[in-house]
């Protein structure tokens, strides 16, 4: 069954042409009645594409759900609503097609129960509820549900925990919540398509004591993505295979919440609670609120050991970060993405900032002040608890070594060249898509990006871990700076929860339970998996289209 699994969760669409791919040409001169065809992602000039890869475009057929069809026939996505759920409840939720205004143009895209994002489904912790889903894409997909220790029958994986769930058809999930905190949900299938498109939404799971957080004013989510677009609308998506294969689709319209123009309104003095979660395919975000200070309170899974405070939240695909704000001053407070982009063309760094949203800050005070507990930090002695009995496997020797690397062929012989010269400085972070134009040429047929085994030798889905419930497994995850394209990636592991104990060597001070992490490149970090779920699992790199050009591998779990 396992050797089913990559070509299951590549499936889309047929092929526009045989063995995946057609002349470029053929892909820039459709005829009349076909007009979908590649056009040049936009870019800054500053990076322009090579002229001797002026006249290529990607090897797969574009592909764009709802291209031609006039937006205004869909109907209109509404903005999420949070539907609170009692153990036991069933929610009956879709994904279809919506019409979505986003700045000054009107897209066919995708959502879940028609909205944007989709459902906040809130449950208390130790609930079970029953997700009755219907497929109305023209695509097969699957839901995973994103950081919960859930059944493995319910995981979402095409070919390991289900079969693909084609149009028209309904799969019945059955979701519990043993941990507190905010969760995700999207497809495991094309969601370099799919959830770019819209899909993804999230589960907020409340604790069952008083007191578990520091005392806020509000709880407000934040969900950061970007997408792709230019005068014409979305670019193309690849049909057979992703493109963008070599850092993943950067888009050039920032989203917060599914809007580019999100503001909230507070009184001066309130401290307000963010869950903040990435959807994006492949940007990781450097979030900074204005001038307002800011309390990392929690990760994925669990509490931080005691709250810390920041200067910005790193943030990197699928993760989520609970973090308290206070806004202390009056006046407009931009929430932003800070970052140090990278020109690899001219050889220098640029500081950039893209405006997210605004949180006005009234004249008028709070009547409820939480300033003084906000400026504490709480040590979480629950948490420590729960860590201690995993501290005596910190320093041991790991149970399995991995190597992130990656494999091309066929990419053209200039992008090749120049690839090799763009290798001479590799930053540890790719905050930018610092090469647009190979990077949009790249698809997942010629490039594979790989999970090496250190001790076997086996690569990606060769790999299947045999673990027992109750078992500690410690991997050490080590990012080659010496690939072809070293690139950061975000790890998750599905299923199960692990801390992060050591980076480049260095013990963790301040931990939270996770199921997703950030390896730099260059970096080597340890981490501690907490083994609690029978069934077949998956591990994967977060950048979509890294997943979908084949870095996962599974393990299996037994009783």
């Amino acid at each position: 069954m396992l050797s089913r699994i990559l070509v299951l969760l590549l499936i889309a669409t047929p092929a526009l042409a045989q063995d995946g791919a057609m002349d470029h040409s053929a892909h820039m001169n459709m005829s009349a009645g076909d007009s979908l065809s590649w056009r040049m992602p936009p870019m800054d000039m500053s990076m322009p594409m090579l002229p001797s890869l002026m006249r290529n475009v990607p090897i797969v057929g574009p592909l764009l759900p709802g291209h031609g069809m006039d937006p205004g026939m869909f109907p209109k996505a509404k903005p999420s609503a949070i539907i609170n759920m009692a153990d036991g409840d069933t929610l009956r939720m879709d994904a279809s097609l919506v019409r979505r205004t986003i700045g000054d143009q009107e897209y066919v895209m995708m959502a879940y129960g028609g909205m944007y994002p989709g459902p906040l489904i809130r449950a208390d912790r130790g609930s079970k509820v029953i997700i009755e889903f219907t497929n109305n894409i023209e695509m097969p997909t699957t839901v995973h549900w994103h950081g919960l220790r859930l059944d493995n029958a319910f995981d979402g994986v095409p070919g390991v925990t289900q079969d693909p769930i084609l149009t028209g058809e309904t799969f019945t999930y059955e979701l519990k919540f043993p941990d507190t905190g905010m969760y995700w949900y999207h497809p495991h299938m094309r969601e370099d398509v799919q959830q770019d498109l819209g899909l993804y939404g999230n589960m907020l799971v409340d604790p069952a004591e008083e007191g578990f957080y520091s005392p806020a004013n509000r709880e407000v989510p934040l969900v950061l993505d970007d997408i792709l677009v230019d005068a014409n609308g979305l670019l193309p998506f690849g049909q057979s295979a992703p493109t963008h294969a070599l850092m993943g689709r950067f888009g050039n319209v920032m989203l917060l919440n599914g809007i580019t123009d999100y503001e909230l309104d507070v009184q001066q003095g309130e401290v307000v609670r963010f869950y903040l979660t990435n959807v994006a395919n492949t940007r990781t975000f450097n979030v900074v609120f204005g001038g307002a200070r800011i309390k990392v309170v929690a990760g994925d899974v669990s509490k931080f050991e005691r709250e810390q405070f920041v200067s910005s939240v790193v943030i990197a695909p699928a993760e989520r970060y609970i973090v308290d704000v206070y806004f202390e001053d009056e006046g407009d407070h931009p929430i932003t993405n800070t970052i140090q982009a990278i020109n690899h063309f001219r050889g220098i760094f640029v500081p950039e900032t893209h405006l997210l949203g605004m949180v006005n800050v009234s004249k008028e005070s709070v009547a409820e002040q939480f300033g003084a507990s906000f400026l504490r930090e709480r040590i979480h002695e629950d948490i420590k608890a729960d860590i201690d009995a995993f501290r005596p496997h910190f320093d041991r020797s790991p149970d399995h070594s991995l190597r992130l690397t990656l494999k091309v062929n066929k990419l053209p012989l200039a992008m090749m060249r120049m690839m090799e010269i763009d290798t001479l400085y590799v930053p540890p972070m790719e905050w930018n898509d610092a090469m647009p134009m190979m990077n949009w040429l790249s698809s997942g047929e010629q490039v594979n990006w790989i999970l090496r085994d250190e001790d076997t030798g086996k690569e990606s889905m060769e790999i299947n871990w045999q673990w027992k419930v109750g078992d500690k497994v410690k991997i050490r995850i080590f990012n080659d700076p010496k690939s072809f394209h070293p690139m950061n990636h975000p790890f998750h592991v599905h299923g199960q929860r692990f801390l992060v104990t050591h980076m480049d060597g260095v013990p963790s001070q301040n931990m939270a339970w996770k199921d997703t992490a950030i390896v730099p490149v260059g970096s080597t970090m340890d981490i501690l998996v907490d083994v609690t779920n029978p069934g077949t699992w998956m591990a994967h790199c977060h950048i979509a289209e890294h997943l979908h050009a084949g870095m996962m591998l599974s393990f299996t779990v037994s009783e």
